[in-house]
């Protein structure tokens, strides 16, 4: 067994590794048991008492795959403490919590690498694997747009407009992670290792995959959500009518955020799904930065200058103390609405109700993916 340290986080691995046990059937076993050990400690007449868990699951947990899914996590800790990977259990502080929000979310995922999962401003670039000039100059220059903002750059790591989009962000100084189809262990495709080392220390690699997972083709669609879930906003430069890319887009507005394209020229293939994309109102049209920051209301945080704009003062006599302790909540940068509620310890809707008083003031911007930020 792990070292007392290691106890709560060596129960919430093993608990993803059961076979049947999904991200969102981890979250209904943990809201029943109140923690993992609690949840593996479970009799099977109690077990089949909650919703969702069936026969097989209850076998599972209790019968002879339960002490094959100890054993995997125990080797787990040990690899990941071996590597310097992090593991991220979906109710640990450092867990991304833009990707928290999405119901599908993951319930661990494994991490590699330097960068905050929690920067104020991130951006997914996606587009096909049969990048054309076009494509490739196109994500070059978006990159370059987004320079004054410093944002992390996702995107998947894969052939084409991705890996396009993690070099031109490593050139420009930018942290970039790449969200992968297999475990971290399992490079694919193998041929971008040079560029995945660099990203270790100017970005990273996250992965919801065990270790040694292959890159089997269903992950890759799972792997999307992830991308998609990360980012305030994706930016489809180039895709074909179907694709990994087209994917993407779509989850990302099933998950309320915002999604542009760059449109391409008609009758070329590369081009067809974001020129659909565009036709069908399912993204904005990216021409140039302004397009992303209005979008994204990322404007807002520079002057025209590119320089940051000074903090505004607020005098709490102008405010009700509730008020202010949200302005104080905010300061440092924009926030989750969840994640005031929870800080303020006051319930949703009167949080909401006194965001609404603060945006009718002028002193809150609502934002896409129900985040606030002072204007």
């Amino acid at each position: 067994m792990p070292a007392a340290p290691d106890e709560l986080l060596f129960h919430e691995v093993a608990l993803t590794l059961f076979p049947g046990v999904g991200p969102q059937l981890t979250r209904q076993l943990m809201s029943y048991g109140g923690s993992a050990k609690n949840v593996l400690m479970l009799p099977p007449g109690k077990l089949r008492k909650i919703p969702g868990v069936g026969p097989a699951t209850v076998l599972a947990l209790t019968g002879a795959a339960r002490s094959a899914a100890l054993h995997q996590a125990e080797a787990t800790l040990k690899k990941a403490a071996a590597e310097g990977i992090e593991l991220l259990f979906y109710t640990s502080k450092r867990f991304p919590r833009r990707l928290r929000q999405i119901a599908d979310a993951p319930a661990l995922l494994y991490y590699q690498g330097t960068a905050d999962l929690n920067q104020p401003k991130t951006i997914a670039i996606v587009g096909t694997r049969q990048a054309t000039d076009y494509g490739r100059e196109q994500t070059v220059r978006l990159v370059q747009g987004l320079l004054p903002h410093r944002p992390l750059v996702v995107s998947g790591l894969a052939y084409g407009i991705d890996i396009a989009a993690h070099r031109a962000a490593l050139h420009e100084g930018l942290e970039t992670v790449g969200v992968m189809a297999t475990g971290l262990d399992v490079l694919y495709p193998h041929a971008h290792r040079k560029t995945a080392d660099q990203m270790l220390t100017q970005g990273g690699l996250l992965t919801e995959f065990p270790f040694g997972t292959p890159p089997d083709r269903y992950n890759f669609p799972a792997r999307n959500r992830i991308i998609a879930g990360l980012a305030d906003g994706t930016v489809v430069v180039e895709a074909a009518v179907k694709g990994g890319a087209l994917i993407t887009a779509e989850l990302a507005l099933s998950y309320d955020r915002d999604v542009l394209a760059v449109p391409g020229n008609l009758g070329s293939p590369a081009s067809e799904g974001c020129n659909q994309l565009i036709r069908t109102n399912k993204a904005a049209l990216y021409s140039e930065p302004k397009d992303l920051e209005e979008l994204l209301n990322w404007d807002e945080a520079l002057h025209p200058t590119g320089k940051a704009r000074p903090a505004p003062a607020y005098d709490p006599a102008d405010f009700t103390p509730e008020e202010f302790r949200i302005i104080e909540a905010l300061r440092p940068g924009e926030e989750l609405l969840d994640n005031l509620s929870w800080k303020l310890r006051l319930p949703v809707h009167q949080v909401a109700s006194l965001l609404l008083g603060l945006e009718f003031r002028g002193v809150v911007k609502a934002l896409p993916g129900k985040r606030f930020g002072l204007l």
